[in-house]
């Protein structure tokens, strides 16, 4: 009994300690683990990991049968060996773990430096690539402007004269020149001439008839000689209207190329206008002086809100957009003021533009008076130039004629024989009156004189001329008759040498 009771002391005092086990107040995660749940993880590592492993502990240890306190404690150092180890196989785990992340953060920064780098560049090559492009895009522009300019097609067919000259006609046979008298004489004997020399040959047959053509007399000459007059005519008759036929096609062809070339000119320059003006966007001038047209209400409106809108940071077609909603929403006493005062600015522009168009009427006008006077001058002037031009062309005809005047004078100057011609009226007048006047006036000038002379002469009556005017037309037939028998004697004179 002793014996039973001693045996029973420790099993009650390990079911004390299984107990005491029981009791312990057990953590959050192990009453979890033990109800068969799984609770949220700690903040530390280490804690949940050492917690974890004292639950298995406990489990075992209740799983498996009662055991001496001398192999508990020695599983208990064990379990703290295998926490230590795994407290430091997981650390260095978070070592490891931090270095990864530091490697992965400086490969992620220089990705994004690069990537930077990547985009800068694909910006300043799609810079390049848009120059580029407006660059190709002008190339295209001029290399169209150039075509259409080398596309330039006449629209007109090009006219095909036959030159007379260096083509014939083939249906027209050539005309040949007309053979000689010889020759046809020729032709008609070389029969004959061959039959009685049947060995002769060509040069000694030619021979025997240039001979036997020295004895041939005249009349037998004569009829080849009529022949070849008349076809001679006939060739000439024919050559002669080809050559009027050639100078009038060269004439047409000419005449053509001309019609030809103005055509082309003028389809060409046409056609260089017509580019120029797709080339260029033609823009009117404006005219300065020209007065604005007015704003409307809705603008002036809309002027006045802008300032507004603009202070709020609003972009152009927001402003539009709540200026047009706001105008429709407006009441007509709201509108009104701002239609006032566009009807008042709508008054003074037509006034401004009657001022406007009052003086640009005057200015044309006054254009219009300026052309007219150049014009004026312009004819003047030409007019002038071609009086000039005929001045000279008379000064010219008169000195030829003057020339040859004096020409004439001088040859018959040489002959002394020559009959003079008599002095006339006035001069014989001139010669009585010029001694009768210096025996008046002794000294006087020579012009004062012969103006007196011309004085007197006018202030003559025809009575008084009748004497001069007698012995002036005495004197003449005189000449006349002199002048006929000197012709004469030289006409006989220029036959008797000819026939010497």
């Amino acid at each position: 009994m002793a014996d039973t009771a001693v045996a029973e002391v420790p099993t009650r005092k390990a079911r004390t300690n299984r107990r005491a086990l029981k009791d312990k107040n057990p953590s959050g995660n192990e009453a979890n683990i033990q109800a068969g749940k799984v609770s949220e993880p700690d903040p530390s590592p280490i804690q949940a990991v050492s917690q974890a492993d004292l639950a298995k502990e406990n489990h075992e240890s209740l799983s498996q049968p009662r055991a001496s306190p001398k192999k508990s404690k020695s599983k208990a150092a064990a379990s703290k060996k295998q926490s230590k180890e795994t407290q430091s196989s997981f650390e260095k785990d978070l070592q490891e773990m931090q270095e990864k992340l530091q490697e992965m953060r400086l490969e992620k920064e220089k990705t994004e430096e690069l990537l930077k780098e990547k985009d800068e560049i694909l910006k300043l090559k799609e810079e390049e690539l848009e120059t580029k492009g407006r660059e190709q895009d002008k190339l295209q522009m001029e290399l169209k402007k150039l075509q259409k300019l080398k596309e330039f097609k006449p629209t007109m067919a090009f006219p095909i004269v036959q030159s007379l000259n260096g083509k014939k006609n083939k249906g027209c046979p050539e005309k040949k020149r007309p053979a000689p008298p010889y020759v046809l004489w020729c032709k008609d004997q070389w029969n004959e001439i061959k039959k009685e020399n049947p060995e002769a040959e060509f040069k000694e047959i030619s021979n025997i008839l240039g001979a036997k053509w020295k004895n041939v007399t005249a009349e037998e000459k004569k009829p080849y000689e009529e022949r070849y007059q008349a076809e001679k005519e006939a060739y000439l008759q024919v050559t002669a209207k080809e050559k009027r036929e050639s100078e009038a096609m060269h004439l047409l062809e000419e005449e053509h190329k001309q019609k030809t070339a103005m055509e082309l000119l003028e389809q060409y320059l046409q056609f260089k206008q017509e580019a120029e003006k797709d080339n260029k966007k033609t823009k009117k001038e404006k005219d300065p002086l020209k007065p604005k047209q007015p704003m409307s209400a809705f603008f002036l409106f809309t002027n006045e809100r802008r300032a507004a809108l603009v202070a709020e940071s609003k972009t152009v077609p927001e402003i539009a957009k709540i200026t047009g909603e706001e105008w429709k929403n407006m009441t007509e006493k709201q509108k009104r003021p701002y239609e006032e005062m566009a009807k008042k600015n709508k008054e003074k522009y037509m006034q401004e533009m009657e001022v406007y168009k009052q003086t640009k009427e005057e200015e044309a006008s006054s254009l219009k008076k300026e052309e007219e006077e150049l014009m004026k001058l312009q004819k003047h002037e030409a007019l002038q130039l071609l009086k000039k031009k005929e001045k000279t062309e008379n000064i010219i005809k008169k000195t030829k004629e003057e020339q040859k005047k004096k020409k004439e004078e001088k040859k018959n100057a040489d002959d002394p024989n020559k009959p003079k011609k008599p002095a006339s009226s006035y001069i014989l007048f001139s010669k009585e009156a010029r001694k009768s006047l210096l025996e008046e006036r002794p000294g006087t000038n020579s012009s004062t004189i012969t103006a007196l002379i011309s004085v007197k002469w006018k202030e003559l009556s025809e009575e008084e001329r009748k004497p001069w005017n007698d012995k002036a037309a005495e004197a003449m037939e005189a000449y006349k008759k002199e002048l006929e028998e000197y012709n004469k004697s030289v006409a006989a004179s220029a036959a008797a040498t000819s026939l010497c």
